[in-house]
């Protein structure tokens, strides 16, 4: 089983952002973030999105992969509105171009091929694995980076 969290953060929309994941494959855990010095909200937490099915060993893209997000934006615009904005040229349904059509695509080729069940968490609440990323990504968003873990699920400080 591969469970994935993300989330992204930005000081200002725009300003420094950062972006956290969290990779649960099977036994093992890895924690991913990283940081851009002007970008927005939404475009980290594509980012944190992004990153995550990258960094994802080849072996664990064929199963089932539960991919966690806070972000509305991102879970709808997965499950509900890319393949209409393709449809009409990446145009919305006001005809407008998608915003951040760059990651969007990005996202859309990371997530060939793989059996994605992307979730919306609340975010700030109950959820330790988005807890988590949040830490990540704000840390990395104020330029001041947590030590990330890489090890054993056995080893790992909170429960998913």
């Amino acid at each position: 089983m591969t469970t994935i969290y993300t989330d992204g953060s930005s000081r200002g929309n725009p300003g420094p952002g950062g972006y956290g994941a969290v990779l649960i494959m099977g036994d093992k855990v890895l924690e991913i973030g990283g940081r851009e010095s002007m970008t927005t909200n939404n475009r980290m937490e594509l980012t944190g999105c992004i990153q995550a099915l990258s960094t994802l060993p080849s072996e664990f893209s064929g199963k089932t992969i539960t991919l966690y997000s806070d972000s509305e934006y991102v879970v709808k615009g997965m499950t509900l509105w890319i393949q209409g904005w393709q449809k009409k040229g990446w145009r919305t349904a006001s005809k407008k171009e998608v915003l951040n059509r760059d990651l969007w695509e990005k996202l859309l080729s990371v997530s060939q091929g793989k059996d994605i069940k992307w979730l919306h968490v609340d975010g700030h609440a109950d959820n330790e694995g988005n807890n988590r990323c949040d830490v990540i990504a704000t840390s990395f968003a104020d330029d001041n980076p947590v030590k990330l873990y890489s090890g054993p699920l056995s080893g790992y400080h909170i429960s998913v």
